[in-house]
């Protein structure tokens, strides 16, 4: 069966544009031009990745993507003119699993959907054990539920992803580049999207728990008992 993709955008001809390339690599495609569209089809449909534009006529794409987010982990790609830094931020933060600034190469785009749909697939299949724990830190891999002390924490999709394959490597070092390729399933993506991402697990870990996602400076980062380091 054909993995369906849902694009958001109120441009008629991207959504055109985006459905031409997606139909070539055999992938079913819903259309959306508004938030509330894309709300009520991802709820009728549930697609397997969505891309997302931020600006929509009713609420943006970050709200969209909030709205999503909260209730599953379906992968979210936001798609967008808006290419400041702080927009890269603030996506990455509610839960897009990356950000692709327009213009862009529709084939490097179908290789990025490519990938984070096989790193989706690989992920339900995966079998390992059903918790992974550090101290305080317990983690539910059924269940994909972090908590700190009893407190459950609200991570997204690509922070618990990261925050796992952290724990999971307790000690080791790993350059950006190393967890680019690891978690996001290529090194093809902006650096800057791990440093954001280590800086949202911190805050929302809270002390002392935060202080077990280390800085190796000059080097990436790892994880580790903050006492031994």
């Amino acid at each position: 069966m054909a993995e369906t993709i849902l694009v958001v955008d109120d441009e008629e001809a991207i959504v055109e544009f985006l459905e031409m390339n997606l139909k070539k690599e055999q992938f079913e495609v819903l259309k959306a031009y508004s938030g509330q569209e894309a709300i009520d089809s991802f709820k009728a449909r549930g697609p397997d990745l969505i891309l997302l534009d931020v600006g929509l006529p009713d609420f943006d794409g970050f709200e969209v993507c909030t709205r999503i987010r909260s209730q599953s982990e379906v992968p979210i790609i936001m798609v967008t003119a808006r290419g400041d830094d702080e927009d890269k931020i603030v996506g990455l933060g509610i839960g897009s699993d990356d950000y692709v600034v327009k213009p862009f190469n529709p084939k490097e785009l179908v290789a990025r959907i490519k990938r984070m749909l096989e790193r989706s697939r690989k992920a339900r299949e995966k079998s390992t054990t059903n918790k992974v724990a550090f101290k305080e830190i317990d983690i539910d891999v059924i269940k994909r539920r972090v908590t700190v002390n009893g407190r459950i924490v609200n991570v997204t999709p690509k922070e618990y992803d990261l925050l796992v394959f952290l724990v999971s490597n307790q000690d080791r070092v790993f350059s950006r580049e190393e967890l680019l390729r690891e978690v996001w399933g290529s090194d093809a993506y902006d650096t800057r999207s791990v440093d954001v991402h280590i800086k949202y697990i911190r805050e929302k870990l809270g002390e002392p728990a935060s202080a077990y996602v280390q800085t190796a400076w000059g080097k990436g980062y790892k994880f580790s008992d903050a006492k031994k380091s």
